[in-house]
């Protein structure tokens, strides 16, 4: 069966492989030196280096390795070729930064600048996976194995499992590593929705005017968008006005309120924010 690579199976992976980067670079250069063990296979990593004659990217790298094995023996085929590739990148990536770039100590002697980093860059990571659909394995798969096989409430096993790693940090490597692990676990999931939420961030407009087939056209030729026409009515003016719906990126939407406003200088515009939008050219939640 020959492979069809499209454009947007491009982009999708390049997008994956920079938010897989942008996580191993927060784990290997601000977790790792400081032994912050947020949860996760890094955490677990972190924790078991300290005891084990073995740096947190080896295992880190092993850890990975094993659980996308198991996900493959679980799910076979349908197990997702994204989740395999991030791992395979977010494993390999950490390990080859400890040849690369060797770190023996963190590099500033500020724990609450590192941690901000080390939570971060692999928060600003997973929200740009997650926006497509993607993961970076971990545990993760033993999510999916999770929600396969039993009712548990998989998001708060998972927290259970994370805290617990967190709290294990605290007899590793005393109370403030422990602390700073635990405020970074807070800390996790905020940062990622916030991002995630600016990222799907789209403007939905609402255009009230009476020059309403220059506005679509430039809609449709110019900014390549689908917008719906109403008919509608001034409730003062008792003069027929078009109802223009549409939904745009934010760069879109600064050229289609100046192009609205310079063709009809009358006319009313409402423009809200939007991140959840299904339908074509969207994506959306099937």
């Amino acid at each position: 069966m020959q492979l069809r690579i499209t454009k947007e199976t491009v982009k999708d992976y390049v997008l994956l492989t920079l938010g897989t980067l942008l996580i191993a670079l927060g784990v290997y250069f601000f977790k790792f030196p400081n032994n912050f063990s947020t949860g996760g296979v890094s955490g677990i990593s972190i924790i078991l280096s300290h005891y084990m004659p073995s740096t947190p990217g080896a295992l880190m790298f092993v850890i990975n390795q094993a659980l996308l094995l198991v996900g493959f023996a679980v799910f076979g085929k349908s197990f997702g070729m994204r989740t395999a590739y991030a791992s395979l990148v977010l494993s390999g990536a950490t390990w080859a930064l400890e040849y690369i770039c060797p770190m023996s100590k963190p590099m500033t002697t500020q724990p609450l600048l590192e941690l901000i980093f080390a939570v971060g860059l692999p928060a600003i990571g997973s929200a740009i996976l997650f926006n497509i659909q993607g993961s970076s394995g971990g545990t993760d798969i033993v999510a999916m194995i999770l929600r396969k096989y039993t009712n548990l409430n998989i998001g708060n096993a998972l927290l259970f499992v994370d805290f617990s790693i967190t709290v294990a940090a605290c007899a590793a490597f005393g109370m403030e590593t422990g602390l700073f692990s635990v405020l970074g676990l807070a800390l996790k999931s905020v940062i990622v929705d916030m991002v995630l939420e600016n990222i799907k961030v789209h403007k939905a407009f609402q255009i009230i005017t009476s020059k309403p087939d220059e506005i679509v056209a430039f809609i449709t030729d110019d900014l390549k968008r689908g917008a719906t026409k109403i008919d509608g009515e001034g409730a003062f003016t008792h003069e027929d006005k078009t109802i223009i719906l549409t939904v745009v990126n934010r760069f879109q939407a600064i050229r289609l309120r100046q192009f609205a406003r310079s063709v009809d200088a009358h006319c009313f515009i409402l423009i809200t924010n939007t991140t959840e939008i299904i339908g074509k050219g969207f994506r959306g939640v099937m």
